[in-house]
């Protein structure tokens, strides 16, 4: 079986970097690292035997715009339609989220709070002295969080399907109410049945996607 999900990214990858941002990896501390994609002028040449140098800091004329993805994938595949439109303008970084994508930690907190901790870490590694975070679901959270934490780095948010938190009682009702006993059975699904709820909670309108398919992402997307 061809795992789709697999087979495009090398054309995504190859249309970011036409946009003009490339992959970049941020050590946070020993055991946590962050990826990235980031503007291709931050990037200096090296040749293949070198140790590449940290980019530089984002150009002063362009405005930065940190893109944040939801729960469901990592940060390209959240934001392929809008990084073309905005980097004409912008400075834009795409992160992965702890755990999404490349990006991991050995730590065991998965909150909301540490991937603003993180995030903001990585950022000012990345030479971001001011931006404006934009999150779509879970990374609405993330970016909320971010700018309670981070006033002096975050000058505005903008957030789309998303809420200020999960708490235990909004996570509670809405469970009961899909027939779900916890959030990871929801967000975590095992089953093409479990990705037919998740997408239906996570779509305004119903989303049809072929059996075949929603096996594949299954298999291959864990």
């Amino acid at each position: 079986m061809v795992n789709l999900v697999a087979a495009q990214k090398p054309l995504m990858h190859g249309l970011m970097k036409m946009a003009g941002i490339k992959p970049y990896t941020v050590e946070i501390e020993p055991g946590t690292v962050m990826s990235f994609w980031v503007p291709s002028e931050t990037i200096k040449k090296h040749k293949k035997d070198q140790k590449p140098e940290p980019p530089a800091k984002p150009s002063a004329t362009k405005p930065v715009v940190v893109l944040v993805h939801g729960f469901a994938a990592e940060g390209i595949v959240t934001w392929q339609f809008q990084v073309g439109a905005l980097t004409k303008k912008y400075s834009v970084y795409v992160p992965d989220l702890l755990f999404f994508g490349d990006s991991f930690s050995d730590k065991s907190d998965r909150s909301p709070t540490f991937q603003a901790e993180c995030l903001a870490v990585a950022l000012r590694k990345l030479g971001v002295e001011r931006c404006t975070v934009v999150g779509f679901s879970y990374g609405g959270m993330v970016a909320f969080k971010m700018a309670e934490l981070y006033p002096d780095l975050v000058q505005a948010i903008v957030v789309s399907g998303s809420i200020l938190a999960m708490t235990d009682s909004i996570s509670e009702t809405t469970l009961k109410g899909l027939g779900f006993s916890s959030s990871s059975e929801l967000l975590l699904p095992t089953s093409v049945k479990g990705l037919k709820a998740l997408l239906s909670v996570a779509a305004h309108k119903k989303l049809w996607f072929p059996d075949r398919l929603q096996k594949t992402t299954l298999r291959f997307g864990r």
